[in-house]
């Protein structure tokens, strides 16, 4: 990959610099900005350059039309704040004349960003046209998303095809990063895998268990693990259907030397919206409840699981950290984590947009060696698999 800094003179240029602005909003208003302040660095460069910084992404997923509640308008003061008050300006479509007129009206150094690229279905389906109405927008184009490299979309892989491409500072920040603590990691080596399904997971647990000393698993997922060892799950989401599944992965880590980690106690209530939950042995769960986070007992379990690791993934929480009482889990679980991180005994990845949002609810995020920003794309880079978006840069 061509870094930044390989790019010739670029005043007078316009450089098309593909982000993920996929980011946590309510009533208008950005909850979390982290993503939106990595971009910093990359965009900075270029405009003090001189380059005319048309930036692009998605938000949601709109059913390829226009849709108000997924226009990234309200984003673009997000990220005029994150270049410390520098004006961005905003065009009404992606592509098409008024878009094009947009940006030919820029100055030297100035910043425009773009309506949202899911307002058409070409964006997804990687159409020619839309790719080539995009690439007709710019000199030059940066992929500074490594959180959506897996996707081969007109945005990713068919701007890198049809222009001069080069690397962000972020993105090339994660892979960098990603091939230093994980390619060659130091052992013994964990992974926390969480969320609501093994089927969304399945090659990653299938990979994990080859490769780490042992797995933790939490969230909903763990509830198919637990009813395949025979236990009486209630109404917690399981996965009936995947029960012989996970019980081939229990003995395919037994035999690769993987030890499986899972709750020995949750917390549970029969009503999903409820404030108030009880603390039960996962072997005491009622007929109308449902396990919604770990309890005490796993988390003095996973504590002395983690003694001697050395290195730790995490994906996916614990448990429904979106709804309290059931964030206690994943955040005391970050904590842990983040203080053996900060003992010097643990390097800690995390990844996903779900557990970066529980580790950074816990108040610890700076303390881990690493957070990425990315969901499906550190999922598909764990399974050990080229990103689609990376390797279009290398061609």
């Amino acid at each position: 990959m061509r870094s930044l800094s390989q790019m010739p003179a670029l005043n007078g240029k316009t450089v098309l610099v593909r982000v993920d602005l996929n980011v946590p909003m309510a009533h208008g208003k950005v909850l979390d900005k982290s993503r939106i302040t990595r971009l910093k660095p990359t965009l900075e460069h270029l405009y003090k350059k001189g380059a005319r910084v048309v930036v692009m992404s998605h938000f949601g997923r709109p059913k390829g039309g226009y849709d108000l509640s997924f226009s990234l308008a309200p984003i673009a003061d997000a990220l005029s704040e994150s270049l410390a008050g520098k004006p961005v300006k905003f065009a009404v479509d992606c592509i098409g004349k008024s878009t094009a007129d947009a940006v030919e009206s820029l100055s030297d150094g100035e910043v425009l960003l773009l309506e949202n690229l899911r307002f058409h279905v070409g964006e997804e389906k990687n159409q020619k046209a839309f790719a080539d109405a995009l690439a007709a927008l710019g000199d030059f184009y940066v992929n500074d998303t490594f959180s959506c490299s897996h996707r081969a979309h007109a945005s990713i892989t068919g701007l890198a095809e049809r222009l001069p491409s080069f690397a962000g500072v972020l993105l090339s920040e994660e892979v960098t990063q990603l091939e230093a603590y994980l390619s060659s990691p130091i052992k013994p080596m964990a992974a926390i895998v969480g969320g609501s399904k093994i089927s969304t997971k399945l090659d990653l647990l299938l990979n994990l268990i080859t490769r780490v000393d042992k797995l933790f698993i939490g969230g909903g997922m763990a509830n198919t693990f637990l009813l395949a060892k025979g236990m009486n799950m209630g109404k917690s989401l399981v996965e009936k259907d995947l029960v012989k599944t996970a019980q081939d992965i229990i003995k395919k880590a037994g035999a690769s030397g993987c030890k499986i980690i899972l709750p020995t106690d949750g917390a549970v209530t029969d009503i999903f919206a409820s404030k108030t939950c009880r603390i039960t042995p996962v072997s005491e769960i009622g007929k109308n409840e449902m396990m919604l986070d770990v309890g005490p007992d796993t988390l003095v379990q996973f504590a002395n699981e983690l003694k001697g690791i050395k290195t730790a993934i995490w994906n996916g929480p614990l448990g429904a950290f979106e709804h309290p009482p059931f964030d206690s889990g994943s955040a005391t679980f970050a904590r842990m984590i983040a203080s053996l991180t900060a003992q010097g005994k643990l390097t800690s990845v995390a990844g996903g947009g779900d557990v970066n949002a529980a580790i950074a609810a816990a108040g610890v995020g700076e303390q881990f060696t690493y957070i990425s920003t990315a969901g499906g794309a550190f999922l598909e880079w764990l399974k050990g698999k080229e990103l689609v978006g990376i390797a279009a840069l290398k061609a």
